[in-house]
């Protein structure tokens, strides 16, 4: 365990979990939908749907949307900087089967109707893990640059893609996979040490059964 894990970030209160951790699941959910949102639905699951006014979660997790850091302080004004910058929010209360009891799922809309969705757990010290993309399985901490590669679930793709990260002396430390059923749709999700050059993500989307191909930034 690191000392951050114990003493949790640099962060405005109360919680490292329903703030700290909700601003990164928002940061994060901005990030893979890769523009400024314009509107954000928010699920409240567990624990966060019970306690997220009195404990400020609506607010930590809006301002991650709009990019802040858990240190800013303007995590307590975020939801008048949302309606001032034109991001519509909306509040829900739900339950998810099997999540973690601090879980939120965001929709998240562009102005040019982009949408995604993003299912994650703030898991303590302000550590999260994004467990949905689109309703595909993941597991990412959101420490590290990683890659998000969807793929035919065909013998040999892992190997393909290793071999590309090893010609271009990347290291991998983290790496799940997950599929739907056997030959049908996989995700490899692997976690990078250092940055990642994007004209490595263009070599991968050129092999075949290659689905897609996205870089997501540490945060």
């Amino acid at each position: 365990m690191q000392v951050f894990d114990i003493i949790g970030p640099i962060m405005i209160g109360p919680s490292s979990s329903h703030t700290a951790g909700a601003v990164r699941i928002g940061k994060y959910a901005r990030s893979i939908l890769g523009e400024t949102p314009s509107s954000a639905l928010i699920r409240f699951s567990g624990s966060f749907a019970k306690t997220y006014k009195g404990h400020g979660t609506d607010k930590a997790i809006v301002a991650g949307i709009l990019g802040m850091e858990t240190d800013d302080e303007r995590i307590r004004r975020s939801l008048e900087i949302a309606k001032e910058e034109g991001l519509e929010y909306t509040f829900e209360e739900t339950e998810i089967d099997g999540a973690h009891p601090n879980t939120a799922e965001i929709v998240l809309k562009a102005a040019d109707g982009k949408e995604i969705v993003v299912q994650g757990a703030s898991i303590g010290g302000g550590n999260i893990v994004i467990n949905k993309i689109n309703g595909t399985i993941v597991s990412i901490t959101g420490k590290s640059d990683t890659l998000v590669i969807p793929h035919e679930d065909v013998p040999g793709m892992i190997a393909v893609v290793t071999r590309i990260l090893a010609e271009h002396s990347v290291n991998i430390h983290g790496f799940s996979l997950c599929r739907d059923h056997k030959g049908g749709v996989a995700v490899m999700t692997i976690e990078i040490d250092g940055n990642i050059d994007a004209s490595i993500n263009g070599v991968i989307l050129q092999q075949p059964h290659i689905l897609a191909s996205t870089i997501l930034k540490a945060i």
